[in-house]
């Protein structure tokens, strides 16, 4: 067999290697969207089934709009209408700053934690006594402090978030390998390179998982801060419906929620996949 032969069949075995590994992989990518989607399906169901218990009790009629053909036909409508957007935005853009206030303050908070270990041991107590205390508890201060309810609002949802961006930057610093600092300060390295070269890209896929926990924390405190008599957002148009009995209406809304809520869980898992260190072939 002459050199050129062996070398083409090694790339012909190299070649089958590589498309039985992308086939796998495919196949699992397809798997994972099948199991999701009978998962949903099974969601559905029970949804269903939920429907029709509550259309054949007398006590229960009242809320028969709550099953899914009405939802669903309402949700449809409320997306054409621009309904779903409009009620959306608000809540989006209260979350969005709410996130922001609790990665400007938790992400250097998190950092001095876990660097110092002095302050760790000064701050861990009074930290998780007050990560245990509700965010709604703080619901008067925050009406009492803030002009205006969007503003108390914010500040409920990033008392909400901070917590998880505090601890996940924390543990993330205290993983790094000492001896990286080691030999950047033996190659000239001032404390801002450190920061910039060596910690938060270090550190940065752990910032991301505190704010992937920060937002299903705060996506959930959103709804009943909206009840702090704004005028707009999901947690009043849940509000709203119960007070006027349009079922349907805030069975959809439970379901924008849900969709947008997990549209930025996604979002954000995805982006923690990019920035991982350790790559792997699926």
């Amino acid at each position: 067999m002459s050199a050129s032969s062996a070398e083409a069949m090694e790339l012909s075995d190299g070649a089958r290697v590589g498309l039985r590994e992308g086939l796998v992989r495919l196949g699992g990518r397809f798997a994972g969207i099948g199991y999701g989607l009978a998962g949903m399906l099974v969601l559905l169901a029970v949804w269903w089934l939920g429907g029709r218990l509550v259309e054949s009790s007398d006590d229960l009629m009242a809320f028969a709009d709550f099953a899914p053909a009405p939802a669903l036909a309402r949700l449809q409508d409320m997306v054409v209408t621009g309904e779903a957007l409009d009620m959306a935005v608000p809540s989006l853009a209260r979350v969005g700053l709410g996130l922001f206030w609790s990665v400007v303050i938790g992400v250097p908070v998190g950092m001095a934690v876990g660097f110092w270990a002095r302050l760790r041991a000064l701050t861990n107590v009074p930290f998780q006594f007050l990560r245990m205390i509700s965010p709604l508890s703080w619901m008067p201060i925050a009406v009492m402090t803030y002009e205006t309810w969007d503003g108390a609002i914010v500040f409920l949802v990033a008392v909400a978030a901070i917590w998880p961006v505090i601890f996940s930057t924390a543990a993330g610093v205290r993983r790094i390998d000492p001896a990286w600092f080691k030999v950047a300060r033996n190659l000239g390295a001032r404390a801002w390179h450190l920061l910039f070269t060596i910690v938060v890209p270090a550190v940065t896929q752990d910032i991301l998982n505190g704010i992937r926990l920060a937002l299903g924390v705060a996506w959930i405190v959103l709804v009943p801060a909206e009840y702090l008599g704004v005028t707009s957002g999901l947690g009043y148009a849940i509000n709203d419906a119960r007070d006027t009995l349009e079922y349907d209406r805030l069975a959809a809304t439970v379901v924008i929620i849900g969709a947008i809520g997990f549209t930025l869980d996604q979002c954000l898992q995805w982006l923690i996949a990019r920035t991982n260190w350790l790559r792997t072939d699926g």
